[in-house]
């Protein structure tokens, strides 16, 4: 029988406590107006789209099941949190998700006590929540659950798996939830495997089970060592009758499923049948990606994160206007490929970014040498080293912010041995609604240091043409920096340069201060100094392309003709551009009075990368002033 449908439920919740007021039996309901909700708001305040409608019943559910905000919830990534946000006080401010001063994007706990543990990194969760759980057993709080929910690829993370490897050594009741929607851990299976799920997870089951063990205990027929043992039997003994293999067979987890991740009510009874068993549990539920919208079902990719859309036709409201610049990641997709065919040996390394950082152009020529590994920043590290040291040239793509994982895989299998690996580094400086998580604000300040590694940022597309081409008949190490979105140039292609390693450029001339910039940041420093001109102040700009070997020539020039000099970077000033001129100015026994401007020493939360780059005193505005008043 249909329940009696309530009119709208979804504005009557403002904490997870009216939530579990209701009868189970609104719950289909709830999740309904929930998916709803999201698809209205995104449509117009662009966000995370596909995996938070796929986690729909899942947050439902789980707000039912636990106890939270006492319970912990720790979400992997957050892409797949935006119900946990609506559910959980925020649903009046959802429309600020993203914007200045607004909502995080992601869980954060400064935000709500119901954000457990910060989430913008893949693959943490499961440390984190296993921190949690043995810290409540120190602290006597057995009665509080902690739930670790990973998915979107996570999983392949090395960290997620060094967490399920200590997850069976240390005194836990933490459960994983696997929410599986774009991989294939395990196949989907039938009626039996049902059946196993709901008989495993009964508390019936587990109570029969539970005496057994007791018993067989009490006459010495089995011992506390060897709980692992029969762990690994029951589960072995699922694959055995279901005739299906999984990841988890061989850890001393006791795991359940697969189940639907879309029956709100099933997964309630799950997890109340599970919730109160003690030590380490997986559960292992399937969902899809964009789910209850049939555009975002359909292309998931496209999907995950897609901008403003028309809800109702499901078209991107994306310009396509020709005569707007290209995004830098397209201008090096294409490059990459241009490259390619003439050297057979140039392969691509991703780690599960091929669209967003235009590694499909290459996937569609040279699809056998184009590897994405998944979320797994070391391993293309390390994987781009072993295929340079048997003569390969590898060129591998990282996000700023996530390359910062893979530091030691760069120092200890890369740069020591001076392997020619070309490390394309999108996503460099200050990227916007993405917010603290995603800055590429240190990749600057922390390559900088390690000995054998050149560093370089293009001021715009025909220069990062220029470099990807000079990096190729390099024969070391090599970073190549670059910002998300947008360049400068309507016409991006060229013909390409070699450049001259660790040699900066003079674009114009002046008389009374030097500005020495590196990367796109040099567009907006042009606007000011033209504008400075104007004010009768005569500043000359240097691009120096090249962080390290940085151009001491140049260096030398200017530091004998200006004695005010602005450094300006988008990136970190602590261990940067600016830390580096001042070096080379206190070894040479020079003593210009020198303004570092660049991302001050904290944290930039989300906004737009403009109003980033006014909060951070970086913008054409703040770079005039500081002309306009260097006292």
């Amino acid at each position: 029988m249909t329940p009696h449908k309530m009119e709208s439920i979804l504005p009557t919740i403002n904490t997870p406590s009216d939530l579990r007021k209701l009868p189970q039996s609104y719950l289909p309901q709830v999740c309904d107006e929930l998916r709803e909700f999201i698809i209205d708001e995104l449509a117009q305040n662009p966000g995370h789209f596909a995996s938070s409608l796929g986690s729909v019943e899942l947050t439902v559910a789980l707000h039912y099941v636990f106890n939270t905000p006492y319970d912990r919830i720790v979400w992997d990534v957050g892409h797949q949190a935006y119900g946990h946000k609506i559910l959980t006080g925020r649903r009046d401010r959802f429309y600020t998700n993203r914007k200045l001063n607004g909502l995080s994007g992601f869980p954060l706990p400064s935000e709500s006590a119901y954000d457990a543990f910060i989430a913008g990194h893949a693959s943490n969760s499961i440390s984190a929540a296993l921190g949690m759980a043995v810290a409540s057993n120190l602290k006597n709080e057995q009665d509080r659950k902690v739930i670790a929910v990973i998915g979107d690829g996570a999983i392949s993370g090395g960290l997620a798996f060094e967490g399920l490897n200590n997850a069976s050594t240390h005194p836990n009741n933490l459960l994983i939830i696997l929410n599986d929607n774009n991989m294939s851990i395990d196949n989907n299976v039938g009626g039996l495997n049902e059946y196993l799920v709901d008989i495993t997870t009964s508390k019936r089951y587990n109570k029969i089970r539970y005496s057994l063990y007791q018993a067989m205990k009490k006459f010495n027929l089995i011992g506390e060592e060897h709980r692992g043992t029969i762990l690994r039997f029951n589960n072995s003994l699922k694959a055995l009758l279901t005739k299906q293999q999984n990841i988890f067979e061989g850890l001393n987890i006791r795991y359940f499923g697969p189940m639907d991740g879309h029956d709100v009510n099933a997964m309630i009874k799950v997890l109340t049948d599970i919730k109160e068993m003690s030590g380490p549990k997986i559960l292992h539920i399937h969902t899809v990606k964009g789910k209850g919208y049939k555009p975002a079902e359909e292309a998931a990719t496209e999907w995950h994160a897609p901008g403003k859309f028309d809800k109702k036709t499901g078209i991107r409201l994306v310009s396509n206007d020709s005569n707007l610049p290209s995004r830098y990641q397209d201008v090096f997709g294409h490059t990459l490929v241009e490259l390619a065919e003439k050297n057979e040996k140039i392969v691509g390394i991703t780690p599960a970014m091929p669209t967003g950082c235009s590694m499909t152009f290459m996937m569609k020529h040279f699809p056998d040498r184009v590897f994405d590994v998944g979320i797994a920043e070391e391993h293309a590290v390390t994987f781009s080293g072993g295929l340079a040291k048997e003569g390969m040239l590898p060129f591998c793509n990282i996000y700023s912010t996530f390359m910062q994982r893979a530091f030691d895989e760069i120092i200890h299998d890369v740069a020591l041995q001076k392997l020619h690996v070309i490390f394309c580094i999108d996503r460099a400086g200050l990227v916007g609604e993405d917010g603290a998580t995603h800055q590429g604000a240190f990749d600057l300040a922390y390559l900088n240091c390690i000995p054998n590694m050149t560093i370089a940022s293009p001021m715009n597309e025909h220069y990062l043409r220029h470099l990807m081409f000079t990096a190729e008949l390099f024969d070391a190490p090599i970073a190549i920096r670059y910002p998300r979105g947008r360049g400068v140039l309507p016409d991006w292609h060229c013909e390409p340069q070699i450049l001259e390693i660790g040699k900066g450029r003079m674009i114009n001339d002046g008389n009374d201060i030097a500005v020495i910039s590196i990367g796109p940041i040099g567009n907006i420093a042009q606007k000011a100094i033209r504008k400075a001109a104007e004010k009768g102040v005569s500043a000359a700009h240097f691009d120096m392309i090249f962080l390290k070997p940085i151009d001491e020539e140049l260096l030398h020039q200017i530091a004998r003709k200006y004695k005010k000099i602005i450094t300006l970077e988008d990136g970190t000033k602590k261990g940067g551009l600016g830390s580096t001129v001042i070096e080379f100015m206190a070894d040479n026994d020079y003593t210009p009075r020198i303004k570092r401007m660049g991302l001050p020493d904290k944290f930039i939360e989300q906004g737009t990368v403009n109003e980033q780059y006014a909060l951070c005193g970086i913008d054409e505005t703040a770079i005039l002033d500081t002309l306009l008043h260097f006292d």
